[in-house]
């Protein structure tokens, strides 16, 4: 929802595709269905779209952002007169099916979900006639909300739990939790990163990825970036990681709870 960076973005990775300084299969694009195009017919479209975008034939991964659907349009935040959000009744197996036909039709290499609970995975998994389950759940996963019913029942299903907001997140009133502090300033995250040399941004990573959680931090500042990456030299003790674990509040950052009033909002369950 970033039209200028990613143009800018996209442009630079299209240029180095063509100059030969990466090739596209070196590259791992992950494409998201936004909650306007849920109803089947304007999933492949709006995918087409993006690949059109691109400039490339596929996406590795295409998922359900969220299993929240709005009026369907152009409108990413589709608002009534008074500024009530639109909402739109939606069949999510529906909008799985739709995204299985994009699958084999070699539109994307795999298909996953975002933000879905346990009984909206069930919902997809005990589809009739379910031809590709989804590889991934895409959900909020860091020390202070560690998801360990969420994570056991992906791992019991195959599904691979990626955590956004690893780090946590800004601290931007409109749309974060202020009640859960900063985690970065966790007096026990910083004092098991200076004895293994490590900030606590990277033992945040590492205790994530040690339990099998695919990460994704995002960061504009190139030295962050790189230190992102500088994980995998080292290891949490099973100490390390049960005192870690021990840091779970249960609380989230990202609880948009703009939509709480969504059929389908998906954090008013345990998991």
């Amino acid at each position: 929802h970033a039209p200028f960076f990613y143009s800018e973005l996209w442009f630079a990775i299209c240029e180095k595709i063509a100059d030969g300084t990466v090739k596209r299969e070196e590259i791992f694009y992950c494409g998201k269905l936004w909650n306007t195009f849920h109803p089947p017919e304007l999933v492949r479209p709006a995918l087409e779209k993006t690949l059109k975008t691109l400039q490339f034939d596929y996406v590795d991964l295409y998922i359900i952002e969220l299993p929240l659907a709005f009026k369907p349009g152009d409108t990413f935040y589709p608002r009534d007169e008074n500024g009530k959000y639109i909402y739109h009744k939606a069949d999510l197996c529906a909008t799985w099916e739709a995204l299985e036909a994009c699958k084999d039709a070699g539109l994307t290499k795999s298909i996953g979900v975002s933000n879905f609970n346990r009984r909206q995975l069930e919902m997809i998994l005990n589809k009739p006639g379910l031809k590709h389950k989804p590889v991934s759940n895409q959900v909020e996963c860091h020390p202070y909300f560690t998801q360990p019913k969420l994570l056991e029942y992906c791992r019991q299903n195959n599904i691979v739990i990626v955590g956004y907001s690893p780090l946590g997140t800004s601290r931007d009133a409109s749309w974060v939790n202020l009640k859960c502090p900063p985690l970065l300033e966790d007096p026990l995250l910083v004092s098991i990163g200076k004895k293994h040399g490590k900030s606590a941004a990277q033992v945040v990573l590492r205790f994530n990825v040690q339990r099998g959680v695919v990460v994704i931090p995002k960061s504009f500042n190139q030295k962050r970036i790189k230190e992102d990456f500088e994980i995998f030299d080292f290891s949490l003790t099973e100490d390390e990681m049960k005192a870690i674990e021990g840091l779970n509040k249960n609380i989230r950052f990202v609880e948009l709870l703009m939509w709480s009033d969504h059929p389908e909002y998906p954090f008013h369950d345990e998991y």
